[in-house]
């Protein structure tokens, strides 16, 4: 005889683990923030320095980043004369990036919201003119949940507007090790990582314009990882 599905808005098994993974990371960024302040440094990121020059040569003037952590790359952005909306699901983290804002007498240029990804964004629609995620969309993150926040990027995004992301992927020495999660993900150290193939990468490119996948390493092990640039069409 048939099993039955679940009813309509009843939680199955894998989104409760789901939800349960996601809850134990938002309490593991809290925890690493509140101890390690300031821990990724002042100087921002390779990828966060490439973001502003390709936002900068398309004339953008306002940028959403995701994940922004403590805030290394949003206050380089806002140096770089950028209006800066910056998110995390941390609020230990948006503290350290508002104090930072304040001291480097940025506060006018830099906004900040306390928020999950797998929520709608924070932002009317078409409100920004480039987005910016450095390895936030390879955090625990299932399949269908990217596609939902690639489509709300593509909301918030104005016509014409990039999108630059990275991601660490399949050829990362941490990938198939440490504990799996499924779906790609696997855990090391308390931090549970969506390791991508080129598939996926495609996948949420769909309906945009892939301008490049580029390959490079970061930090120790080292870490190996996409730059993704893609603009959402006029």
């Amino acid at each position: 005889m048939p099993t039955a599905g679940p009813a309509a808005g009843e939680t199955t098994g894998a989104e409760m683990r789901d939800e349960e993974l996601a809850a134990a990371q938002r309490e593991h960024w809290r925890r690493t923030y509140a101890d390690h302040p300031g821990m990724y440094g002042d100087e921002p990121s390779a990828p966060g320095r490439y973001a502003a020059a390709v936002f900068r040569a398309a004339g953008a003037r306002r940028v959403l980043e995701l994940g922004a952590g403590h805030g290394r790359d949003a206050l380089f952005l806002a140096r770089e004369g950028f209006a800066v909306h910056a998110t995390d699901f941390s609020p230990t983290g948006l503290d350290q990036l508002a104090d930072g804002a304040d001291a480097l007498g940025l506060a006018g240029s830099v906004t900040t919201s306390v928020h999950d990804v797998r929520d709608r964004l924070p932002l009317a629609d078409d409100a920004v003119d480039g987005v910016f995620a450095h390895m936030l969309l390879c955090m625990a993150l299932t399949t269908d949940e990217l596609v939902r926040l690639v489509g709300e990027i593509g909301r918030v995004l104005r016509p014409g507007g990039t999108f630059v992301y990275t991601v660490r992927h399949t050829g990362d020495a941490h990938y198939g090790t440490g504990t799996a999660h499924g779906g790609g993900i696997f855990e090391h150290g308390g931090f549970a990582v969506h390791f991508f193939d080129r598939a996926l990468v495609d996948t949420l490119a769909e309906g945009w314009r892939l301008d490049e996948v580029h390959a490079f390493e970061e930090g120790e092990l080292p870490r190996r990882l996409w730059r993704v640039t893609q603009t959402l069409p006029g």
